[in-house]
């Protein structure tokens, strides 16, 4: 009789060994070369960005006139008379010539102000396509 023991082989097949504790045996072998390893970083041209912050403007690009509901005319923020209007356009055009000229008048306003400030910037040289009029609903 036989034992039912003993494992039977076939014929022409070979024992082969287990590769399952080599395969972890090199698994954590790469593990620790990975981890302990030290990346070099080699020295080379670094790109000069600008800067991505805006830059303060110097000066506000509109020569700008505020005509109220009481046909009193403005200039920043000051209370000033039509006729110093082309003095003022002449000196802010020469010294920026590429500024527009605002002109915002309220809706109860007569329109002669506007008219008169549209005239006033034409004969101190500012191109007609430089000159802005903004009527305002207040």
């Amino acid at each position: 009789m036989r034992s039912t023991s003993r494992k039977s082989v076939r014929k022409g097949a070979q024992p082969c060994p287990d590769m399952t504790p080599m395969m972890d045996i090199v698994s954590i072998m790469l593990i620790f070369f990975i981890v302990t390893a030290s990346f070099v970083r080699k020295a080379g041209i670094l790109p000069n960005f600008p800067d991505s912050s805006p830059q303060p403007t110097k000066k506000d690009p509109t020569i700008g006139f505020q005509v109220d509901g009481a046909n009193r005319l403005f200039h920043e923020g000051r209370l000033i008379g039509f006729w110093s209007v082309e003095g003022i356009i002449k000196q802010a055009h020469t010294e920026r010539p590429e500024a527009l000229v605002m002109i915002a008048i309220d809706h109860g306003a007569h329109t002669r102000h506007m008219v008169r400030l549209y005239d006033e910037a034409v004969s101190a040289g500012v191109a007609r396509n430089k000159i802005a009029v903004l009527i305002r609903d207040e």
